[in-house]
């Protein structure tokens, strides 16, 4: 239980069905400083509210420290490499359905349940992750790393519903938590200046900002803070259609930006790195699918040809903004095949 109304409705639908149900909270992010700002305090507080009124028992766990090491280690690393990571998608597959489900197992339990817009499709000894009803919530995307074990105990009691639904239910049943709003971003950073926080980690040094010719327009303040496709906050002003990042050269610290849409912002497809098939790879190392870039970018159809340990994606449409360091995820239907981390854009 996060403290959100997903999880809260989550408990209470499985109360519902005569499940014997413990709420378990966990605390992901040591707030040591300034510049890490998480909700935990005032998010378990609403969970013992919550579990409080439905009746169950409810309790706290410190992952703090598995969080630093495996999730919080890497979103630094990937930063330092210049690429954009997704630490939400590691944190799924390490503390969520890794840490936490081995607390509950060790609990006792026969299941963990989360609030996650997902459905899993059981067939024998195969679990199939399918897209949510809510497609604008689903959250297969996060969930693309995960093994196909460590969805064998899962459930997913929202995945039928729509925002609209849960709120109404959460309303229905006098639940706190109701009309609280959703969290966005990334725990650790909150409501604080990301490139404040970002700057108390890696040391960030100013450079160039050159146009597609080599002409230096302006100055950026480190390239670590841009990602590809990214208008704002850039402080290049003037007449005329606004400025995009094209790419970002770590080695060089210079930032290449255009302005108005160019032909630099598209690519004709991607190489994936390390990828994830949740339920085995297909029988073909060439496959139709569909895919996504990007959470809640609508599908694109693709081709996958699965080389090594990663799979190269050929959209039927060129894709803008590819952005090293996130997350491709394949689709068939509406089955998740599973992802991995973008490696290349190929123009």
């Amino acid at each position: 239980m996060s403290g959100g109304v997903d999880s809260s409705v989550a408990a209470a639908m499985l109360l519902e069905e005569g499940f014997d149900v413990v709420g378990l909270f966990m605390k992901n992010w040591a707030e040591t400083d300034e510049n890490g700002c998480c909700t935990a305090e005032s998010d378990f507080s609403d969970v013992a509210e919550v579990a409080g009124l439905l009746g169950i028992r409810h309790y706290t766990i410190d992952f703090s420290k598995e969080y630093l090491d495996k999730v919080f280690k890497l979103f630094l690393s990937e930063y330092k490499k210049g690429r954009t990571p997704n630490p939400d998608v590691l944190c799924n597959r390490e503390i969520k359905f890794g840490r936490f489900l081995d607390f509950a197992k060790d609990l006792g339990a026969d299941f963990i349940a989360t609030g996650h817009y997902c459905n899993l499709d059981r067939r024998g000894n195969i679990n199939y992750l399918t897209r949510a009803r809510d497609e604008d919530k689903d959250q297969t995307y996060f969930l693309n790393q995960l093994e196909n074990r460590q969805l064998d105990n899962v459930l997913f009691p929202v995945g039928d519903m729509i925002k609209s639904e849960v709120r109404a239910y959460a309303k229905a049943k006098g639940l706190p938590t109701a009309a609280k709003k959703d969290s966005t971003g990334i725990c650790f950073i909150g409501e604080r200046d990301f490139r404040r926080f970002l700057a108390s980690y890696i040391p960030m040094k100013a450079g160039d900002m050159v146009d597609l010719s080599g002409k230096v327009v302006g100055r950026h303040n480190g390239v670590f803070y841009y990602t590809e496709g990214q208008r704002h906050g850039l402080g290049l002003g003037g007449p005329g259609e606004p400025w995009f990042v094209v790419r970002k050269d770590v080695e060089k610290n210079i930032l290449t930006v255009s302005r108005g849409e160019c032909a630099e912002l598209f690519s004709s497809g991607l190489i994936t790195e390390g990828f994830n098939f949740i339920s085995g790879a297909p029988e073909s190392s060439e496959f139709k699918c569909m895919a996504r870039i990007r959470h809640r970018q609508p599908l694109q159809s693709a081709t996958a040809f699965i080389e090594g340990d990663g799979v190269r994606v050929v959209f039927d449409k060129s894709q803008r903004a590819v952005s090293p360091g996130q997350y491709c995820v394949l689709y068939s239907d509406r089955v998740c095949l599973g992802g991995g981390v973008i490696a290349e854009a190929l123009r």
